[in-house]
């Protein structure tokens, strides 16, 4: 860039900036802004034209006042005109302006968009740097489409200056990362690539950075830059310090170049080609050789670069996960940084060894560092580092030595940080589970978990201990012994006592024949806990008691005697109150056979994937799940083997469904896996558990189903509560302000609750809004949860539905009128009756007003009501799945997608989505049993549409192609767009 002379030097806004320094209060600071303003709006206002030097001063001022936290209304012409100015100090005050103070979506943008072609085809190196530094600041979409096309070709002209290639460089890497779609590097590939045959070292920097990024959306289009990458990386790391002097950091070569072309590497499998690969490989055995020779330099800015390098290089030997020598020499450095004094290089070793221990190559060689690992666990200040080294020991454990490990993390859990010990748990869990030689150690394993961190043993821990008790008969006896010494503790966690109580309500009879663990002892032992737990535990422990009643007849008058006092048969809990009548009554008139056929043993649960495995992927950090993340486990596995949503409380017969929830029940009921009676307390949560009843509860399905149809198609009217239309608008809401347009995140929103009825629609700091729904044929039911995250009482609070355009004509929303009022921390539900009378594409919109603090804050949402909710699933056989399949054969009937994975491809999961758009799943129906194929039918009240899908993909390519064949061609089309987006 020019230097700035001398005498563009501007006293006035010397003399300006040193006024506001030295106000002494901030009412004075305003004075002289405002007066400063004024000034400035007559000058630009004047009828003398101002030269290019006041314009530009005047617009530095401006400049200084937005910085300083103040609004700018004006002036923008100013600095426009200021781009047509050919001194280099007026065009960058214009340029520096325009990318501070100008909107994307301002009416200059055009006249910019101008003055920058004029700028880029002027061939003054300064003045077109100045021209791409604005694009690559605003980054607008209106730039990208204006100029898109024209900075490659700047990019790789023969005659562009370096500087002005590096900044093209950085320039289209931005536009990419806002408009990728607009960005078309065609032609432009193969020379792109090429720069990194590039002479100037910044130009190979810049345009590796952009390669990168376009490697890995498009892969097979750049992978000729792997072996330029192989190439440029080897002559850097066979340079001596001296050659490439203006690039060494510290007697490291080019560190940053470094590090990018060993990230770029990482973007593709190792190279095919012979003599690259093993090019590679010399360069990697290099990096690993200088790591270990003496450091050219004490400065911490020299052992950083080196580090930085061998990381990268170690990262990329992972990812080729083929070469055991480098894994085995990388994981001895690695094992080297894991006694640093450094504790950043701790935590990466700690990091990095994690996933070289998932290697078959590299796996014993991690072992070697358990102890020093171990220390870390128990030694290290840092609570990050801590948790890396428990991430290591997890990820290093075998069969040698699990019983070590688990020791280990047990005696560390007692002391170990609140953050982490819930993951900590689900480890142990996981690991006693996975490497158990005999299950008597498991069991003594997770009821010293109980003990030591009960407040951390989720619902999957112990329902897991039970499942696999019931499976195995060699272990029934010894967890019914075990529990049973557990519970004589003084004071034994809540979670021991539902274990007890289901153990010894199904296995009692093992050690009964000990005068030690009678029946009667057994249950006196029980029921010295039942006033110390909470509502869910009670209930298990009563449906205990009824076990007992057929394990041992002789406690039956005992423990009638209980269930038969007031504080049961009257208790104010309805599920209580409810068990304990029907129990008793259960136990008076039935014979002794009946008896035994009711409460026999439970069955064996089928085996599949563990629920506390399960739960431990989903988790990204100690205690950082979120509410979709809760909502999926509980779809992709997190639930009971076998046991689908039920609770081990299902071990008695369950005589109600419903369950009342504690004051502290779950927000919004999306715990994973947790039966309603037993979520634990989540103090934190706002909502009441929308799965309970907070409300006029749904009736089960399975009690009532015509009872729901009948409701939904006749609302009851009464004299506090109307029914009005979706669009109608409350009496007290503000009648000046119009519903504001939807979110710009509604659409994603609504993508999340396609193959999902139940969640939270939308957060932010005031308010919280979540969603339970369900559908029967052609009609649904929804409820909408409002609650008020703040201390302040939300006033005016109104809500309306509305069907946009043809949707009026294609859907019936029906819904409640909301109280006005939503006290701090408070929370109010609305019911909606929906009717699909013909299929439809867009979605209704929610509108939400209400005044917080005097504030009219007014927000839209996309209801999330699609098509695929109003599937009825359809079982076919394989012979009549595909004379289905080429019954619809028309091409309008069939929409097909191949789209990219935007998502793991597991199995399990698929399935769940696939489950959970309502279709039936097929099994065994198409030739290729990696593809999945489902039927349904979507009830409208006009007609019924008939769908078959298939869903084909390769995990190879990570790649889908997904194909939808129904009797209606806008149902194909719809359900396509939809579906795509799930998977």
């Amino acid at each position: 860039m020019p230097a700035v002379s001398k005498g563009d030097g501007m006293r006035g806004l010397a003399v300006f900036i040193s006024d506001i320094r030295n106000c002494k209060s901030k009412e004075a600071e305003i004075k002289r802004i405002n007066k400063e303003l004024a000034n400035i709006r007559s000058k630009f206002k004047g009828d003398k034209a101002l030269d290019g030097y006041s314009k530009k001063k005047y617009v530095c001022k401006l400049l200084f006042i937005f910085l300083l936290g103040h609004d700018i209304d004006f002036g923008h012409m100013e600095a426009v005109n200021l781009l047509s100015s050919n001194k280099y100090t007026e065009k960058q005050i214009g340029y520096l302006f325009i990318s501070v103070l100008v909107n994307s979506n301002s009416e200059l943008i055009r006249l910019i968009n101008n003055a920058i072609k004029n700028d880029l085809s002027s061939r003054n190196p300064t003045f077109m740097c100045l021209a791409l530094h604005c694009i690559a600041n605003v980054g607008s979409r209106e730039m990208a489409e204006a100029f898109a096309s024209e900075i490659p070709r700047i990019l790789v002209a023969g005659d562009t200056m370096d500087s002005v290639k590096q900044s093209a460089a950085l320039c289209l890497l931005r536009l990419y990362k806002t408009s990728p779609d607009l960005v078309l590097m065609g032609e432009w590939t193969s020379r792109v690539v090429h720069l990194l045959n590039d002479q100037h070292m910044g130009v190979v920097t810049a345009a590796i950075s952009l390669i990168t990024c376009l490697s890995q959306k498009n892969p097979d289009e750049f992978k000729t830059c792997v072996s330029l990458a192989v190439s440029r990386l080897s002559r850097i790391v066979s340079s001596a310090s001296t050659d490439l002097q203006d690039y060494t950091y510290y007697f490291v070569p080019a560190p940053w170049l470094s590090c990018k072309l060993l990230r770029l590497l990482q973007c593709y499998p190792p190279p095919e080609d012979g003599a690259v690969k093993g090019r590679l490989v010399e360069c990697l055995e290099t990096i690993l050789n200088k790591a270990q020779e003496p450091p050219k330099s004490k400065k911490v800015q020299h052992s950083n670069a080196k580090n930085a390098i061998l990381f990268e290089a170690i990262s990329l030997i992972i990812h080729y996960d083929s070469e055991p020598n480098l894994l085995v020499r990388a994981c001895n450095q690695l094992g080297q940084f894991l006694q640093h004094r450094e504790t950043n290089l701790r935590y990466l070793a700690l990091e990095s060894m994690c996933t070289l221990a998932s290697s078959e190559f590299s796996h014993e060689a991690v072992k070697t560092h358990i102890e020093t690992v171990i220390n870390a666990l128990k030694t290290e200040r840092d609570v990050s580092v801590r948790q890396r080294a428990a991430d290591l020991l997890y990820a290093m454990c075998d069969r040698s030595n699990a019983k070590q490990i688990v020791a280990e993390m047990l005696s560390y859990l007692e002391t170990a940080d609140y953050s982490i010990r819930e993951e900590m748990v689900l480890k142990v869990a996981i690991l006693a589970e996975k490497y158990a030689v005999d299950y008597s150690w498991y069991v003594d394993t997770i009821l010293n978990l109980i003990r030591i961190a009960g407040d951390y043993v989720s619902e999957e821990v112990w329902y897991r201990v039970i499942q696999i008790v019931i499976n195995r008969d060699d272990v029934q006896g010894y967890a019914a012994k075990t529990v049973f010494e557990a519970l004589q503790a003084p004071a034994c966690h809540e979670n021991m006592v539902k274990v007890g109580g289901y153990i010894l309500g199904e296995f009692g009879n093992l050690i009964a024949g000990d005068p030690r663990s009678s029946p009667l002892v057994q249950f006196n032992l029980l029921h010295s806990k039942f006033h110390l737990c909470s509502v869910p535990t009670r209930a298990l422990l009563l449906s205990a008691y009824i076990k007992f009643i057929n394990l041992f007849p002789e406690t039956k008058a005992t423990i009638q005697e209980v269930l038969r006092c007031d504080s049961q048969i009257r208790n104010s809990d309805v599920e209580l109150q409810q068990r304990a009548v029907e129990y008793l009554k259960l136990s008076s008139i039935a014979s002794t056979d009946v008896l035994a056929t009711v409460l026999e043993e439970m069955p064996p649960f089928p085996e599949r994937e563990s629920s506390i495995l399960a739960k431990l992927k989903k988790k990204k950090g100690p205690g950082a799940v979120s509410v979709t993340e809760l909502e999926d486990s509980k779809r992709e596995g997190g639930e009971l083997n076998g046991g689908g949503d039920r609770g081990p409380d299902t071990s008695a017969m369950s005589a109600s469904n419903a369950s009342t929830p504690s004051p502290s029940a779950d927000l919004l009921g999306i715990r994973s896996s947790a039966p309603a009676g037993t979520a634990p307390a989540s103090a934190g949560n706002l909502l009441v558990d929308v799965f309970s009843e907070a409300g006029p509860a749904a009736p089960s399905a399975a009690v009532n189903d015509d009872g729901f149809l009948r409701d939904l198609e006749q609302p009851t009217e009464t004299s506090d509560s109307l029914l009005v239309e979706g669009s109608g608008d409350s009496d007290s809401a503000p009648p000046s302000e119009d519903p504001a347009p939807p979110l710009s995140e509604a659409d994603e929103l609504l993508n999340k609750f396609v193959c999902k009825n139940n969640g939270v629609l939308f957060e932010n700091q005031l308010l919280q809004i979540g969603i339970k729904s369900e559908y029967r044929q052609n009609l649904g039911r929804m409820y909408l949860f409002y609650g008020n995250k703040t201390s302040v009482q939300f006033a005016s609070f109104t809500t309306s539905v509305s069907c946009p355009g043809e949707l009026q004509s294609q859907l019936n929303v029906q819904t409640k009128q909301v109280e006005p009022l939503v006290e701090g921390g408070a929370q109010i539900q609305q019911v909606l009756n929906i009717e699909c009378l013909t299929d439809f594409s867009d979605a209704p919109l929610l509108n939400i007003k209400f005044r917080y603090g005097g504030a009219l804050q007014n927000l839209t949402l996309k209801l999330p009501v699609t098509i695929n909710k109003f599937f009825q699933p359809t079982e076919m056989s394989s012979h009549d799945f595909f004379q289905r399949w080429k019954q619809l054969s028309q091409p309008q009937q069939e929409a097909q997608k191949i789209f990219k994975a935007n998502h793991s491809m597991d199995t399990e999961v698929l399935k769940a989505k696939l489950l959970g758009l309502g279709t039936a799943l097929l099994d065994n129906v198409d030739p290729n049993p990696e593809n999945y194929v489902c039927a349904g039918v979507i009830q409208t009240k006009g007609q019924q549409v008939g769908c078959l899908l298939r869903l084909e993909p390769n995990a190879q390519a990570q790649m889908y192609r997904l194909t939808l064949r129904c009797s209606k061609d806008s149902v194909s089309r719809r359900l396509c767009e939809l579906l795509a987006e799930q998977f």
